[in-house]
């Protein structure tokens, strides 16, 4: 790895894939705290692999939620990587590869692949920050899970206040989104019609409604 800028890129996958690792190992805990198995959290982290979605879901499960509506949730959520795919056609074709290739890496279509790779120009930096992105995101974010979800089974998540971590989690993804006007008209009608439908319908059916903001917030 002597090419400066070849190690630029892989230093950075590296660092980026290494602090969402760390954050799987919360979402393990909070997931086996909310009422699900050690299988069924690693089969999320494994088959879904988009953590908003992931947490969505068992946000949802914990609060006593029906599976239909976290499914739904963490769907809607999971919209964006169709966007993300339309951009990320180009640079995976670029890769090579038959169509069983371009599908597999087409499940490691995330922010963090899609970012990093898209940051770069060269088309070589590009493949090697995808590449290098997703497979350490992978593995970390799966490694992190399965620790988080076998410790979680031996802790009690509220003694730890790990019991917050799904609601923290969409806290924290907040902030860049509210910076424009748009964003903040979008947030606060969303929280509006969460509030409002809270008592009225089930778990979960309340941020699906707010998700009708997204209407609002596409205007300029």
């Amino acid at each position: 790895m002597s090419d400066p800028e070849v190690r630029r890129v892989v230093v950075g996958s590296l660092t980026l894939s290494a602090a969402v690792g760390i954050f799987g190992v919360s979402f393990g805990v909070a997931s086996v705290g909310a009422g699900a198995s050690v299988a069924q959290t690693m089969a999320l982290s494994l088959f879904v692999f988009t953590g908003a979605s992931q947490f969505s879901a068992m946000s949802v499960v914990g609060a006593g939620g029906a599976v239909a509506t976290a499914y739904a949730g963490a769907a809607l959520l999971a919209v964006r990587n169709l966007v993300y795919g339309v951009a990320m056609s180009g640079p995976i074709r670029e890769m090579g590869g038959g169509r069983w290739r371009r599908a597999l890496a087409a499940h490691f279509v995330i922010d963090e692949t899609t970012g990093l790779a898209l940051a770069e120009r060269d088309p070589r930096l590009r493949r090697i920050a995808f590449r290098t992105t997703a497979i350490a995101l992978f593995l970390l974010w799966n490694g992190g899970t399965a620790l988080g979800a076998v410790v979680g089974g031996a802790i009690d998540p509220r003694a730890w206040g790990l019991d917050v971590a799904f609601p923290a989690a969409f806290v924290a993804m907040l902030p860049p989104h509210v910076r424009t006007r748009a964003g903040r008209r979008a947030a606060t009608i969303g929280a509006l019609v969460c509030v409002v439908a809270i008592p009225l319908v089930p778990v979960g059916v309340p941020v699906l409604l707010a998700a009708a903001a997204i209407v609002v917030g596409l205007r300029p």
